[in-house]
């Protein structure tokens, strides 16, 4: 009688090219591991990562595979492990969560999946906030009535509503009189007569006319506006007033009135022989 054989024998699995790997595929009925073409095949899982995921696969359930355990197996380091560790978590295939135990020491429970998860768990709902009156808004503070805007200098108003006897073109509102004016009084402040304010104002007005006479006056006050006069200068001093002597009726000049310069001596020269 011919012997079964429940195993099959090793295949050798051939490409179209000859440059690429090959592979020889025997049958495992024991001792292996099933790991996903999506696991072994990650485009964006380091060499590291997917390693340290097959071998979390293959381990019984309750295996301790922290950091300081996976890195006293193998030769990458803490710090290679950890960060493949995050990459699986990133991708789905790893969960880690903080635990508290009775005793109350706080571990960190690792969850390995063999598929990545599509989805995390609901969060809780937030709770609904109880209502709340909206704060009652402070009195309002008592207005003042608005405060009406001082008059136009009566000289400035007069050489501003005057302009439109030069030129009809330069006709103004009460309003842009009284926005006007004080650039007027600075001109008239500085010497300049109401009749060449009129003048330098209304002066080479453009042919083509003026669309905005208030706009157009402002400009002219700006650019044309004179400087201060400079300050008088002292005059030589004047000599003191005449004077007429009490003694012999002699004029003369001193700021009070009294004695000559003649009479003077001779009143301080009897004065001494007396004594």
């Amino acid at each position: 009688m011919t012997e079964q054989h429940f195993s099959a024998h090793a295949r050798t699995r051939t490409g179209r090219s000859h440059q690429g790997v090959g592979h020889v595929d025997e049958h495992h009925d024991e001792r292996f591991t099933v790991v996903g073409n999506h696991l072994a095949q990650h485009s964006e899982l380091s060499l590291t990562a997917i390693g340290l995921a097959v071998h979390i696969h293959s381990l019984r359930s309750g295996t301790l595979v922290g950091i300081k355990a996976l890195a006293g197996k193998f030769p990458e380091g803490e710090t290679r492990i950890a960060s493949a560790l995050r990459e699986l978590e990133t991708h789905g295939y790893l969960a880690r969560t903080k635990e508290r135990l009775p005793s109350g020491r706080i571990v960190t429970r690792t969850i390995s999946y063999n598929k990545p998860r599509t989805h995390t768990a609901p969060r809780p709902p937030k709770p609904h906030p109880e209502p709340t009156r909206p704060p009652t808004p402070p009195p309002a503070a008592p207005t003042s009535p608005p405060q009406p805007e001082p008059p136009a200098p009566a000289p400035a108003r007069d050489v501003l509503a005057g302009l439109r006897t030069h030129d009809p073109r330069l006709h103004l509102s009460e309003q842009d009189v009284r926005r006007l004016a004080p650039a007027v009084a600075t001109w008239l402040e500085r010497g300049v007569a109401p009749d060449d304010v009129q003048r330098t104002l209304a002066a080479g007005m453009p042919k083509e006319g003026v669309r905005h006479p208030a706009a157009f006056l402002a400009h002219r006050l700006t650019t044309l506006l004179p400087p201060p006069l400079p300050a008088a200068r002292p005059g030589p001093p004047r000599p003191s007033p005449l004077q007429n002597c009490d003694d012999c009726d002699r004029a003369f000049r001193a700021p009070t009135p009294g004695r000559c310069r003649g009479c003077s001596v001779a009143h301080q020269a009897l004065a001494a022989a007396a004594a």
